[in-house]
């Protein structure tokens, strides 16, 4: 049977006055990847930097309604935000590697959190690094500049550095959109390795790589949930007009 993790009911997000998100309710399953899409400008990555709160940097930023997290707002005011970052990872849209060594961009998280006791981190980073697929092409220069690495690699040591710390979740926002073919394929890849341990939530633009990779879709129009189904369903069968007029090139 299929577990929920996340379930948002009547989400609302605002910029000051102007509302990005209106009314968003959906049930993110456990374990399993969901990719939401739509045109620029229409709420999608609004919507996933909300589940981790990303958003309470902007001052005239506020949420109405909730998102449950295991059950719990994680709006309500006793929530500590540092620990719910821990579990809801996010891997950004270009490859962001701090400017130093490979080794110490995956330890980032776990030393500042002191998660790994002295002698353990050598082995979280080997883990990490092996869960990303990256280990074997970087096992003998951990100490080079993260920054030689090339834009796949440098994704994949992001994507390392989340899944350091433990998380339950992992956020990405269009992850693939910096990356050539190959790379794209290589991260699609692994997505689908990492959708065993984790729940999976991706932003993209590119539909092939929602319909490809995704288990579940939601389309967004306007800061509003037109449908979410099943990958398959949704693309073959949409039940809403406007989500077939995008999906054929009508609309947006």
């Amino acid at each position: 049977m299929m577990k929920s993790k996340i379930e948002v009911d009547n989400f609302s997000f605002y910029y000051g006055d102007f509302r990005a998100l209106d009314g968003i309710t959906l049930t993110i399953p456990e374990r399993m990847i969901t990719a939401l899409i739509g045109p620029s400008g229409c709420g999608k990555s609004t919507f996933l930097r909300a589940i981790n709160r990303m958003n309470d940097t902007i001052d005239s930023a506020r949420a109405e309604g909730t998102i449950l997290l295991d059950g719990k707002n994680i709006y309500d005011p006793d929530v500590d935000v540092v620990e719910l970052r821990q579990r809801v990872g996010m891997v950004f849209q270009r490859p962001n590697p701090f400017p130093q060594s490979i080794y110490d961009n995956v330890a980032f998280g776990p030393r500042v959190l002191n998660l790994s006791k002295i002698g353990e981190l050598d082995d979280v980073i080997e883990e990490s690094l092996k869960g990303a697929v990256l280990w074997d092409e970087v096992k003998d220069r951990l100490m080079d500049s993260a920054l030689d690495l090339n834009p796949g690699q440098q994704q994949r040591l992001c994507i390392a550095r989340a899944i350091a710390v433990k998380p339950e979740v992992i956020l990405m926002d269009e992850p693939c959109s910096a990356l050539d073919p190959v790379a794209t394929l290589a991260v699609e890849e692994l997505m689908r390795n990492l959708a065993e341990f984790y729940t999976i939530v991706i932003v993209t633009h590119n539909m092939q790589q929602a319909a490809r990779a995704s288990d579940f879709t939601g389309f967004f129009w306007l800061g509003r949930l037109i449908e979410f189904d099943v990958t398959s369903e949704l693309f073959t069968k949409p039940n809403e007009s406007l989500t077939e007029a995008y999906l054929t090139g009508r609309q947006g």
